[in-house]
């Protein structure tokens, strides 16, 4: 059996993207007392956003959101 490898690239280079910034979302909702939402952007990219963050407006990309990570600080230490 022969692989195309070059149908296979996009998805491994995808996938990669969305776990490198689902880590660093991770990484932030650890420490954080809102949601934190992994978005992706037309391009095939990723990057993260934390709802407590100022001016943020959910609306301009709530449709983009493919995974959503909840705040765990409780605000008490």
């Amino acid at each position: 059996m022969q692989t195309d490898v070059l149908s296979m690239t996009p998805i491994v280079t995808d996938t990669a993207a969305y776990l490198a910034t689902y880590d660093l979302a991770r990484q932030r909702a650890t420490v954080s007392d809102f949601d934190v939402h992994v978005v992706r952007n037309a391009d095939g990219s990723y990057w993260y956003v934390d709802e407590g963050d100022y001016a943020l407006d959910l609306s301009e990309f709530e449709d983009r959101i493919v995974h959503t990570l909840g705040g765990r600080m409780s605000g008490l230490y």
